[in-house]
């Protein structure tokens, strides 16, 4: 990326691109279209940037959709690149990361959990694991959701009797546990099995992991064979069922197993009523490791063939790349595309969409599956719809609200103090989204609710200010009454964003009786709703969710503070000489009132040490 260009003009529409157009190069790169409150639009690649954005001259020649968002442009900026495969990976993450309005979005991205096998112990443990590739081991996967990892550590627990326990407990295990008990685990903790002996079926593990499960599966028979021979008829029989579980696995009793490959996605696209849904099944080692239904935001007139080539590009920005990609329907940009993720894979990429056999009918499969999670997500978001319609209606709001936030606190007495909200929209709750505030104003007394909201309102606004494409509320709904209500509306007035959004405050009906709930907003009267109506169920559970997620963290936080130790913010005392500190004195109250001289007693604790340890309970 060698260069980038940003000029302002106080013209309009497709002049003010054309304005643009004479100073472009006819190189790749990336360009943004953005609007007058520097909302981004849009974000688009060219192979020649000077004849891409030329074609947005051309008003007349684009759908209504694409009218809007030239007459909207009022800036654009330009990122020139050495190749348009980098302008295409350039485009994806930046789609991805600042989704902008009228981009084709993926939507409800998560990472995706592996197998660890650790190998920094000399009995490796098996682990699920998400997040950074940090700790020392093997990695396996990706898998496509928790419930794939489970299944596959079910079977390697039942074949291969590796540990799953942690190093504490294992270190702390003077008798085998209830999985040696069940054949889970050979219990290398306690000598049940030597170490060679497990390193084997570490080793046995990580070839069924990788991919060589008929070559295991021939040497366990013969292992099986020999043992037997040898009238050692309990390490056959242990052996056996081994063959047995790993057969179930191979035959495809549990899982949809290919035969004529071994590494591969595949993803298929179904569209319906202007709804699209992505079912991808990913296939490793020769097995299925999962299944996920994505609904990539797009318009409507967007065809599956756009969607799909588009869904693809973000969904692979920054997770593995398989060998090969099968999909259902021909790919505008596929040479490009598998060109950009073998760049990114460092080896070869191939994208096919398969016309007969077991991938045309697998391909086949995740189509229909796609067909039929979209099926089920249009019935749910009906009723949705009409839920936020009528939300609409009884606020009287100017349109149906897509993104709603709600807001709580959580104290007792002040302390422990917590703000968080919640995210509901046409999907129902959107649990990923929420979001937890520590209270960390010092000035704000103990238990005083309206401070604690101004605070988290204006760490919240403040952050959309600042940060390009996060999504602004169209509902805020506060749990309070007027009092609240006045807090929130300051911040929000302060931080000039008012008119942003639409507040309402819900406070609790006389004697807190549910249904009796009154509502306030700015510059309305304050009013009530028809009990037992589904509008007012629904801001009731909008409310209960919000209680629910902010005392939950609350508790939690609360409880961590409980396992904690006055001792843990002593410089220099690790868990050895805490543990040391406690079992001398007894608890950490006696050692709070210890003396410098009697804390040098204690092994591990030198005379300075000793000296900082009393100076931190005697300032």
């Amino acid at each position: 990326m060698a260069q980038r260009e940003m000029v302002k003009s106080e013209k309009t529409g497709a002049d003010i691109i054309a304005a643009y157009v004479k100073t472009l190069p006819g190189k790749p790169g990336v360009y943004r279209m953005i609007n007058e409150a520097g909302e981004l639009l849009y974000i688009g690649k060219a192979k020649h940037l000077k004849k891409r954005v030329t074609a947005y001259t051309k008003y007349d020649r684009h759908p209504i959709r694409i009218q809007r968002m030239i007459r909207a442009t009022k800036t654009m900026e330009f990122v020139v690149t050495g190749s348009e495969t980098e302008a295409l990976l350039l485009e994806a993450t930046l789609i991805k990361r600042l989704k902008p309005r009228y981009n084709i979005l993926l939507r409800d991205d998560k990472s995706f959990p592996y197998i660890l096998m650790r190998t920094d112990h000399d009995a490796a443990q098996l682990m699920k694991h998400r997040g950074k590739r940090n700790k020392p081991g093997e990695y396996y996967g990706p898998f496509a959701s928790a419930g794939a990892v489970n299944r596959t550590l079910d079977t390697l627990q039942r074949a291969f009797r590796l540990r799953t326990c942690s190093d504490n407990v294992y270190a702390g295990r003077s008798r085998p546990c209830m999985l040696y008990q069940i054949k889970r685990c050979a219990a290398p903790c306690t000598g049940e099995i030597n170490l060679a002996d497990y390193a084997q079926l570490n080793r046995d593990a990580s070839d069924f992991l990788s991919g060589r499960s008929q070559i295991l599966q021939k040497r366990l028979q013969v292992r099986m064979e020999n043992a037997s021979k040898a009238l050692d008829f309990e390490a056959a029989a242990e052996i056996r069922d081994r063959i047995s579980a790993l057969a179930f696995v191979s035959t495809g009793k549990s899982h949809l197993a290919p035969k004529t490959f071994s590494e591969a996605d595949v993803a298929a696209i179904h569209k319906d009523s202007g709804q699209a849904c992505v079912q991808v099944f990913f296939f490793r080692a020769g097995q299925n490791w999962g299944a996920n239904a994505y609904y990539p935001r797009h318009a409507k007139d967007q065809d599956n063939a756009e969607i799909l080539d588009a869904f693809l590009a973000q969904f692979y920005t920054g997770k593995p790349i398989p060998k090969q990609l099968f999909v259902n329907i021909d790919l505008p940009n596929k040479t490009l595309l598998e060109t950009a993720l073998s760049e990114r894979r460092e080896s070869n990429f191939r994208i096919f969409r398969p016309k007969r056999g077991e991938k045309f009918n697998l391909v086949e499969l995740a189509r229909r599956n796609a067909s039929e999670a979209l099926a089920r997500k249009m019935a749910e978001t009906a009723s949705q719809n009409k839920l936020l319609a009528g939300l609409a209606e009884a606020l009287d709001l100017p349109e149906t609200p897509e993104r709603i936030e709600v807001y709580d606190n959580s104290h007792i007495q002040g302390k422990h103090a917590v703000g968080a909200f919640i995210v509901a929209g046409t999907e129902g709750f959107l649990r990923r989204e929420y979001r937890t505030f520590n209270i960390k104003d010092l000035s704000t007394e103990p238990g005083d609710d309206y401070a604690m909201m101004r605070e988290v309102m204006r760490r919240r606004f403040s952050r959309l200010l600042k940060e390009d494409g996060l999504v602004w509320p169209d509902l805020v709904l506060i749990d309070g009454g007027k009092g609240q209500l006045s807090a929130v509306s300051g911040v929000l007035e302060d931080l000039g964003v008012l008119q942003r959004t639409t507040l309402v405050a819900i406070a609790k009906g006389p004697d807190r009786h549910a249904g009796r709930e009154t509502f306030h907003m700015p510059g309305r009267a304050e009013f009530t709703l028809p009990p037992r109506t589904p509008v007012l169920y629904y801001l009731q559970r909008l409310r209960d969710e919000a209680h629910r997620f902010a005392i939950g963290t609350h508790r939690a936080k609360r409880k961590k503070q409980m396992h904690t130790s006055p001792l843990d913010a002593i410089d220099g005392i690790g868990p050895g000489r805490k543990k040391a500190l406690l079992a001398w004195f007894g608890s950490a109250k006696a050692v709070s009132g210890a003396t410098a001289e009697d804390l040098a007693k204690v092994d591990g604790i030198s005379k300075k040490l000793a000296r900082s340890i009393h100076d931190h309970f005697n300032e």
